[in-house]
């Protein structure tokens, strides 16, 4: 599943946004994650929603876990979820089962409610899906949104690139990489990524240290497709350099075996972030007292909003996000798998 391009976005979907409300605070826009509406005079709730179909496995858990965390990079902790699991075609009760066992898991885990949602099967359908929204409340002088970073920020990533899709590679791959000479132990530790997908822990210290600016979970798109959202909700430029970006050693692996690029790979658990330069030493105690590991990457400057990456090969410019270049789904396309 795909994204539609940025021209039609702004076309159908951005132009139509029903009728215009005082208590919408942030609604629907380009590179903005959440809507901010006003709950009262100093309390603001706090909404997203998000689909999974990339996995076949955990993927009741990793909805959960993805919608959650664009609530926590408002700095908001999430509190209720509603989800949505539309079956495939061909169901069965064990899979029920599965799916709804893990999207309890996964409330539990963060804390959150079900407090609705639905759940049916949808003729036609070869994949289930499995769509969330997610609710939180806070502050409202101290919600964050992704237009949030300033000319001068410094830019920041956690854990690594692409580890979301590493992770469901090792997963759901597993037979090509290792027909393709990846050792199991290389494809073992790489399945247990999964367990970093959340970044609700480091988003919500995060925000509670008043240290950073603008935050965002990278999602379909990685790191790079983060990035643009970033400069574009923000109106700033982006500069980053590739040889700062962390990659991991599994990562390195798979991409190599099967051809993609780290940084557009689906990275649910990276956390991309922007706060000035003067809160470096803030940044380094909250992550380094959470045990996460985080990098360096560019700098926010004055600019057309745009991100330029300087790569080993050269310097890559992109202007605006580009929805439909997604590494996992391209690689769905070449080794097509079935669900049982």
């Amino acid at each position: 599943m795909g994204k539609i391009p940025g021209n039609l976005l702004r076309k159908y979907v951005l132009t139509r946004t029903g009728s215009k409300r005082d208590d919408v605070i942030v609604g629907p826009g380009e590179g903005i994650d959440v809507s901010v509406l006003l709950a009262r005079e100093d309390l603001a709730i706090v909404a997203h929603s998000d689909p999974i179909v990339g996995a076949l496995r955990r993927i009741g858990w990793l909805a959960v876990h993805i919608a959650c965390n664009d609530i926590a990079t408002a700095g908001v902790e999430p509190r209720w979820i509603l989800p949505t699991i539309l079956l495939p075609e061909k169901w069965s009760e064990d899979m029920i089962d599965e799916i709804t066992r893990d999207v309890n898991e996964a409330a539990i885990e963060l804390g959150v409610a079900i407090v609705g949602g639905h759940t049916g099967y949808a003729i036609g359908s070869k994949r289930p899906v499995v769509v969330v929204a997610a609710i939180g409340i806070g502050e409202r002088g101290k919600v964050l949104t992704s237009a949030g970073a300033r000319p001068g920020d410094l830019v920041y990533i956690t854990k690594g690139a692409g580890i979301e899709g590493t992770a469901i590679l090792a997963s759901d791959f597993k037979d090509i990489l290792l027909s393709k000479g990846v050792k199991e132990e290389v494809i073992n530790r790489a399945e247990k990524f999964m367990k970093e997908i959340s970044v609700v822990r480091e988003a919500v210290a995060l925000a509670r240290s008043g240290a950073v600016t603008a935050m965002h979970d990278a999602t379909r798109g990685g790191v790079a497709e983060a990035l643009v959202e970033l400069a574009v909700a923000s109106g700033n430029m982006i500069e980053v350099w590739e040889d700062k970006v962390p990659v991991r050693e599994e990562t390195r692996i798979f991409a190599e075996v099967l051809k993609f690029d780290p940084l557009w790979m689906i990275s649910s658990g990276t956390l991309v972030f922007t706060a000035p330069i003067d809160k470096k030493r803030v940044i380094e105690d909250v992550l380094d007292s959470l045990r996460i590991n985080y990098a360096e990457i560019g700098k926010v400057r004055k600019g057309k909003a745009s991100v330029v990456i300087h790569r080993k090969k050269g310097t890559e410019v992109l202007n605006e996000p580009r929805p439909e270049r997604d590494e996992l789904a391209r690689l769905w396309e070449i080794y097509p798998r079935v669900v049982s």
